[in-house]
């Protein structure tokens, strides 16, 4: 994983010497949004569908979450990333969606040009 770039800057104020502020990525300091998947399958309905998956950091790991129409579907928190999505699509087969399949697009704010590898989801039998 490459490292993140850290931008310092000093700050030069009358009585304040040596401070060192650091600009890190918020998705390094606390709980938020720290990656974006793109989930794609049918519906219960047999029709295409095509979602932003978005990845939160939580207290105790990460928990995805994605909108389908009036449908909100949300899940727990897992420690791993790759365990939130899964038990997301998951979710959703229960409820009739098949052929799915992810892919992140963002990670924090770099969008990463629809070049990760495909997840494909085998569905339930």
């Amino acid at each position: 994983m490459p490292r993140p770039i850290i931008q310092s800057l000093s700050l030069s104020q009358p009585g304040i010497t040596g401070v060192v502020m650091s600009s890190l990525p918020l998705l390094f300091k606390r709980e938020g949004l720290v990656e974006k998947h793109q989930l794609e399958g049918v519906d219960p309905s047999d029709r295409y569908f095509n979602r932003t998956v978005l990845v939160n950091r939580t207290a105790s790991g990460y928990a995805a979450k994605v909108m389908y129409e009036a449908l909100i579907v949300e899940g727990h928190s897992h420690p791993t990333i790759t365990a939130a999505v899964q038990e997301l699509v998951e979710s959703m087969q229960k409820l009739g969606f098949s052929k799915m399949r992810t892919r992140a697009n963002f990670k924090g704010i770099k969008y990463l040009a629809e070049k990760e590898t495909w997840v494909d989801y085998q569905d339930p039998a």
